[in-house]
């Protein structure tokens, strides 16, 4: 048996995203001021899609209970299509999106952080907050799924719509630089044309490798002979 219940955690993981939220949004830091807002930058998208996958799971949680001990088939099948909805965020979104924001941040971070997060930054964000934007990511979305069987989609429709939002996301920032006349990231600014479609390219290809790892950690986790074994013991 858990030591805590698996819908307290997903709460609490919520509550914490909400809070990460508020205060990132109240940083009065001048790239926020500019097009595109906060919206500009995936670690904001990212912590708002975590938001909100947790929100909908917190949702099903409760709809479980509201719903438990009834017969009502139509209430049935809304919680399946939630439950369904739910994994899809999970496959696509939250795992390999949440994965490549921590892993590409401090890979950069390590490497030469005014690559990626300027020094200046530390003026505005306290490292308890770059933390929760960097860091808790992953172990809040692992911690997710070894609580939780979540069912992927086929992996061809699974890394189709992966590779629609990290070209989405490519093109936003390409538009963002067409406006502004600045690159999102300092990074790209230090790069060339070419280099800069090979980067494009390879971060790509990263967010469809951590789909995969995602898929692989799923099957391994929730794989039935693997889970008995485990029971067993």
């Amino acid at each position: 048996m858990a030591l805590i219940p698996s819908q307290v955690l997903r709460v609490a993981i919520l509550m914490s995203y909400f809070s990460i939220l508020c205060h990132y949004k109240a940083l009065d830091m001048p790239a926020h001021q500019t097009y595109g807002g906060s919206w500009k930058f995936l670690t904001f998208i990212d912590l708002v899609i975590q938001a909100v996958f947790f929100g909908l799971c917190v949702l099903i949680d409760v709809s479980s209970l509201l719903t438990r001990g009834g017969d009502s088939r139509e209430q049935e099948r809304q919680l399946k299509k939630l439950i369904g909805l739910r994994d899809w965020m999970m496959a696509v979104l939250a795992f390999p999106v949440g994965a490549f924001v921590v892993f590409t941040f401090w890979s950069l971070y390590l490497y030469d952080r005014e690559l990626v997060y300027p020094k200046l930054l530390d003026n505005f964000i306290p490292q308890w907050l770059n933390h929760g934007m960097h860091t808790t990511v992953l172990p809040f979305i692992i911690i997710e799924m070894r609580t939780t069987h979540h069912r992927y989609p086929g992996r061809s429709c699974g890394l189709a719509a992966v590779c629609c939002f990290g070209v989405g996301y490519i093109l936003w920032t390409c538009w963002v630089h067409q406006v502004t006349g600045v690159w999102v990231y300092p990074v790209l600014e230090r790069i060339t044309p070419l280099a800069r479609v090979a980067f494009f390219s390879a971060m790509t290809a990263v967010i469809c490798v951590f789909y995969t790892l995602g898929e692989i950690l799923n099957s391994y986790i929730w794989d039935q002979p693997h889970t008995e074994k485990v029971k067993g013991e």
